[in-house]
């Protein structure tokens, strides 16, 4: 019996919570990113809404180029608390259909609805219902894809946004696949579609048609991969205990700056926020990464693997440190640095916990009452000492 798989994605999200919630800012091109300082911002745009997007504006655009684009959008900050406690609304809106949904990132996620037919009807049935649902209850639209495995889902979702419904029959996925470009397949990125461009493969039918042995030949297992998804093939269940594939935060500096006493207390600060939404999610990450990029755009990344999940400062932040300064070279100034924690595991405040020694349960201990605090008062009602000096030092 062929699965049912659903893939929601919410339209536009976070500009689309801000238009819900100002209606003064409704059918006007909204830009949520950095501050673009009438085009001399040095951040990106983290979404914007369909209006802002008819002027070429879209997601991961430096700001700077979104203001020329639009110079008469509006541009605000992000929200992160509000958005994930609107994301939070809809995900428990999503398990009342079924146990088995996989949230891969704040805005969509996968649902396996196989074993909810007989009670809520057909994929479609559902998924119209959960469209329904979230335009009344939140006042929001999300658009939909069902098929009957997620890579194909996922393309679905994607085709006809804003608030889109694209349903796959079972044995119709090749067909649907064939016409679309190669750019709409996992994995590949521009480097990977000019190699199939330069082979002759342009769509996904194309690849579809390609010898596999080929494939692997020029591309090793990425081109085995990518066969097996032209041809609609995607074995891969839907995992509640995958949740999100990473935690982090990132910040880009105001000017390039090469001051190594700044990047440890940015750094020591975003792992904190980070640590803190980790905590939140009830997770703890066996991998850490930094990410850093200098004044010329060149970006690098170092991962380590830590000895025991973690989910403090204390824990966490050294093995940051340690990849930061790995990366830094003398006579280049940082634009950005950002910290991100993955391979989570379920079990951090309120799950269950292992044993654990007595210094890392203080620790732990600590951090859930910092929590508290600033759940209570704001993230800025507690900060570190060294943080505190490093502000009065620098005022």
């Amino acid at each position: 019996m062929a699965r049912t798989i659903l893939h929601v994605d919410m339209d536009a999200f976070f500009a689309a919570v801000e238009q819900r919630d100002r209606p003064e800012l409704r059918a006007r091109p909204v830009i949520v990113g950095a501050d673009p300082k009438e085009g001399r911002g040095r951040g990106i745009v983290a979404t914007c809404s369909y209006e802002a997007r008819r002027f070429g504006v879209h997601s991961a655009q430096p700001i700077s180029q979104a203001w020329r684009l639009c110079p008469q959008g509006v541009y605000l900050r992000p929200d992160p608390d509000k958005y994930q406690r609107v994301s939070e609304r809809v995900m428990a809106l999503l398990f009342d259909f079924t146990d088995l949904v996989e949230q891969v990132s704040i805005d969509e996620a996968f649902l396996d609805v196989s074993g909810s037919r007989r009670l809520f009807g057909s994929g479609s049935d559902m998924a119209l219902r959960i469209k329904e649902r979230i335009r009344t209850e939140l006042g929001l639209t999300a658009s939909v894809g069902v098929a009957s495995n997620k890579f194909v889902a996922k393309v679905a979702s994607d085709l006809r946004k804003p608030d889109g419904l694209v349903v796959v029959e079972p044995g119709r996925e090749k067909e649907f696949l064939d016409p679309l470009p190669v750019a709409r397949l996992w994995g590949v990125g521009k480097k990977t579609e000019a190699l199939l461009l330069g082979m002759g493969l342009a769509t996904i039918g194309d690849i579809a048609r390609a010898e596999r042995a080929e494939l692997v030949r020029k591309l090793g297992s990425t081109g085995a991969s990518l066969w097996e998804l032209a041809n609609g093939i995607d074995d891969r269940p839907v995992s509640p205990e995958e949740g999100y594939k990473s935690i982090g935060h990132e910040t880009t500096f105001e000017h390039d700056l090469e001051d190594p006493g700044i990047l440890h207390d940015t750094l020591l600060h975003l792992t904190e926020k980070m640590t803190r939404r980790l905590r939140e999610h009830g997770a703890r990450c066996r991998v850490v990464t930094v990410k850093y990029r200098e004044a010329d755009f060149s970006t690098f990344s170092r991962r380590r693997r830590l000895a025991e999940p973690a989910d403090t400062t204390e824990e966490v932040f050294p093995a940051a440190w340690q990849l930061l300064r790995g990366l830094l070279r003398k006579g280049k100034r940082t634009r950005l640095i950002g910290v991100y924690a993955s391979d989570l595991v379920i079990g951090g405040r309120g799950g269950q916990l292992e044993l654990f020694p007595e210094t890392t349960e203080r620790e732990r201990r600590l951090a859930q009452a910092l929590d508290s605090i600033a759940d209570r008062f704001g993230e800025d009602a507690v900060r570190r000492a060294s943080l505190v000096a490093r502000r009065r030092k620098s005022g």
